[in-house]
């Protein structure tokens, strides 16, 4: 799938804990993203959320192509340097990346760098962690199903600083409403009014309207936002926009 290009070996030598490299010096958990070239569509619109307990988060979209986009949750594991991450990312292929300051560069199927003009293409920059205001927030997932939405704009919300104010868009219709927030994540919305179309994403947009009526606290990780009831599980999740 991806562009054929030069090639550079990666060293090895043997891991010390004591020695410095990405894995013990550098803060590489985050959210990184980048567009990845592709030989066959427009690119591959590339996420990939990695914590420090060994987890990772992939999520990948084949742009101009009718390809759903894919997720995939699992455990990476680094090389004996500590500079590099592995995981499988299906089972014919294993995904590698170096791990830099704040960013993942992607290696060949055999672990080589990508070199030549096409090198800067092949590396995903890390974001900046989002605050609970003034960031777009996108709606991916709603009462643990991820949110699938038709051709045209994503559903978002952006809580502002000016006059505890939202304002968003549900899939079809424009929203617009108060918040309060308070001390331990606690928050509520009220006052939401909407537009008044509607469109095969109605489902979708009701429900978030049902969320938003009933949060009443969050939680702020990296780049991901939950909406949450007591100790209830995560009603609706969003991720930051680029």
């Amino acid at each position: 799938m991806f562009v054929a290009a030069a090639i550079l070996p990666i060293s090895h030598t043997q891991y010390q804990d004591n020695s410095h490299n990405a894995r013990n010096s550098l803060d590489y958990s985050g959210t990184y993203k980048g567009t990845l070239p592709c030989a066959d569509c427009e690119g591959i619109e590339t996420s990939l959320t990695l914590d420090s307990d060994g987890s990772y988060l992939l999520r990948t979209r084949y742009l101009g192509t009718k390809v759903k986009p894919f997720e995939q949750r699992g455990r990476f594991t680094w090389n004996t340097e500590g500079n590099t991450i592995s995981f499988a990312a299906n089972k014919n292929d294993t995904s590698r990346y170096v791990v830099g300051e704040n960013t993942l560069i992607h290696l060949d199927r055999h672990g080589k760098r990508i070199a030549g003009k096409l090198a800067e293409l092949y590396i995903l920059h890390k974001l900046r962690e989002a605050t609970l205001l003034e960031t777009k927030w996108l709606l991916v997932e709603l009462r643990g199903k991820p949110v699938k939405s038709p051709e045209g704009e994503e559903p978002f919300i952006i809580l502002t600083r000016e006059g505890n104010k939202f304002n968003g868009f549900g899939g079809c219709n424009t929203l617009q409403g108060s918040y309060i927030q308070q001390k331990g994540n606690r928050i509520s919305f009220s006052k939401i009014v909407t537009t008044l179309r509607h469109c095969e994403a109605m489902a979708t947009e009701d429900e978030l309207l049902r969320v938003l009526n009933t949060a009443d606290s969050y939680s702020i990780k990296r780049n991901s936002l939950q909406l949450n009831r007591a100790r209830m599980a995560p009603m609706a999740r969003f991720e930051a926009a680029k």
